[in-house]
């Protein structure tokens, strides 16, 4: 199953650099590791705000549940999920 997924980060203005730091470091890990697993296929930076734009390829809702919540920046972030289907006039018979 194909998501979209728009994730907007809110860092508290309060937080130490040292921890926000941290935080990021383990979520770039964690990201590029579901990128290796192929689940996580694509990633975009939105220019001008510190969000992206993702594609997710995953079995269920439940597993990008997981996967979203599993994010170290979770608790600092909006997000808005989209189901893709393959439209019927697509001249591509993958997801490429």
């Amino acid at each position: 199953m194909l998501f979209q997924v728009r994730m907007d980060v809110h860092l508290p203005v309060e937080m130490p650099a040292e921890q926000a730091n941290q935080i990021k470091a383990v979520e770039k890990a964690y990201s590029q590791d579901l990128q290796r697993q192929g689940k996580w296929r694509h990633i975009w930076r939105i220019t001008g705000q510190y969000s992206n734009i993702s594609i997710f390829d995953v079995e269920s809702n439940e597993e990008l549940h997981n996967i979203l919540q599993g994010l170290p920046l979770y608790p600092y972030m909006d997000i808005e999920v989209m189901a893709l289907n393959r439209h019927p006039s697509s001249i591509r018979e993958d997801d490429r």
